[in-house]
């Protein structure tokens, strides 16, 4: 009678556990888990991707100093795979990392910036690795490396005509002081060969040209690094577009 009491006891505690296993709801593979959720909110924005921006102030170097900073603003929805990552009308921040001028007779302006915020016009910030990979809308001024130096272009056909007219000028200047200081021929040649001198040393030892980009000026941005955005905080700005 005990033995059966214990095997009857054993089934029933069978049947419950199936009974609480068939009634277990099934999992439905069509309904994405949270974490796979999660994954389709990130968009990443690889490296080397170029984005067209321009500048909402203008940037000198007469005036630059390192450490100022720079405002700008994309031109042109940035798109991945059909989706819009980037909207135009985004912020960009960044910072002026070194300033040269251009020396007297030798040597030309260079400017070199970093692109570092992006901000969203939904207000959602990310940190920006980023460059000047090219400067399209700036008439003479290049990028001169793989860091974005943004360099003034050469000048120097402008300084040897400016020198041309110089040494015009000083050799008539010195020809004429020659000439009436000493009453001769041989006076007057020599102040010509003076005045020349000094003409073409004022127009040959004039500082170059500064780099100068206008506002509105076109850059485009090259990101140096792969960025992660999570895509719930850019949608309202993708839907404005």
């Amino acid at each position: 009678m005990y033995t059966f009491l214990v095997v009857l006891l054993l089934a029933a505690a069978a049947l419950a556990q199936t009974s609480v296993t068939s009634s277990a709801p099934e999992a439905n593979p069509s309904q994405p888990t949270a974490a796979a959720a999660a994954d389709s909110n990130r968009l990443t924005i690889p490296a080397g991707s170029q984005i067209p921006i321009s500048l909402t102030q203008a940037i000198s170097t007469k005036n630059a100093r390192e450490g100022d900073a720079v405002y700008a603003q994309t031109t042109f929805p940035f798109v991945i795979d059909d989706r819009v990552v980037v909207p135009s009308g985004t912020y960009i921040q960044g910072k002026i990392s070194s300033v040269k001028r251009a020396g007297h007779g030798h040597g030309r302006a260079e400017i070199l910036m970093h692109f570092t915020t992006l901000i969203f016009p939904t207000g959602y910030t990310v940190m920006l690795p980023a460059s000047v990979e090219n400067t399209p809308g700036a008439e003479k001024q290049s990028v001169k490396d793989s860091e974005g130096t943004v360099q003034e272009d050469s000048d120097t056909g402008k300084r040897v005509e400016d020198a041309a007219k110089g040494g015009a000028v000083g050799t008539m200047a010195g020809a004429t002081a020659g000439g009436l200081s000493t009453g001769s021929l041989n006076g007057a040649r020599v102040g010509a060969g003076a005045g020349a001198a000094a003409g073409i040393a004022w127009a040959l030892l004039k500082r170059g040209p500064d780099v100068r980009l206008e506002v509105g000026t076109s850059i485009q941005m090259e990101v140096q690094r792969a960025i992660t955005l999570d895509a719930t905080r850019i949608t309202m700005a993708s839907n404005r577009q």
